[in-house]
């Protein structure tokens, strides 16, 4: 598996990188840290995750699937559902957390920015939202989010599970009740943190 962790496009937030590697591990899975490109423009982090991909299948990964956080999730979606990807470039599953997933909202803003600029038009701004990309070939997805989430909302969830209903793409989709943006592994913060159970019931399906 491959982590993305969270950060806006801007920074590479640590409690979403190794110790879920760690984690993962823990496991029996292989995972490691992808840190893309920050402060850059689509598509150069999707370009950069898709060169990874091909890294580890030439290297022998005969599955692949990518754990994502915030916008780490975000570019983990694209690389699971945009157009355009190569067969060694296709991933299996998905894990997506509190990702943002929708260009088209007003939030999470600073991180569209940063992908897109300001002047990106309404075009640029759907066909780099996860939701318009979903098809029937999309890979499995689990995701999780809390309701309480200020930064990246749930709706930035329900919107992609809207469409991976739409599209009879097998998901599962966890929203708890309480909890605050960018809980990583969400160690000792009540009810939330079984999504690591959870979530590890699924991959062990994978």
């Amino acid at each position: 598996m491959i982590v993305l962790p969270g950060g806006g496009y801007a920074e590479h937030a640590p409690h979403e990188a190794e110790p879920v590697v760690d984690w993962l591990s823990g496991l029996g899975v292989r995972a490691s840290v992808f840190r893309y490109p920050l402060n850059a423009r689509h598509p150069e982090p999707l370009q950069a995750l898709r060169a990874e991909i091909r890294r580890l299948r030439a290297s022998g990964a005969d599955r692949i699937g990518l754990m994502g956080f915030s916008a780490g999730g975000h570019l983990a979606g694209l690389a699971a559902l945009a157009p355009g990807a190569e067969a060694p470039e296709a991933v299996q599953f998905v894990v997506l957390g509190y990702a943002i997933t929708s260009m088209e909202t007003e939030t999470y803003r600073p991180a569209r920015l940063i992908l897109l600029g300001e002047d990106a038009d309404p075009a640029q701004r759907r066909s780099t939202s996860l939701d318009a990309l979903v098809t029937s070939e999309s890979p499995p997805f689990f995701v999780w989010h809390t309701a309480e989430d200020v930064y990246v909302p749930p709706e930035h969830t329900y919107r992609l599970a809207a469409a991976l209903a739409a599209h009879n793409v097998p998901h599962a989709v966890h929203v708890f009740a309480h909890g605050p943006h960018s809980l990583g592994l969400a160690e000792g913060a009540g009810d939330v943190e079984s999504w690591r159970a959870l979530a590890a019931s699924w991959i062990r399906e994978r």
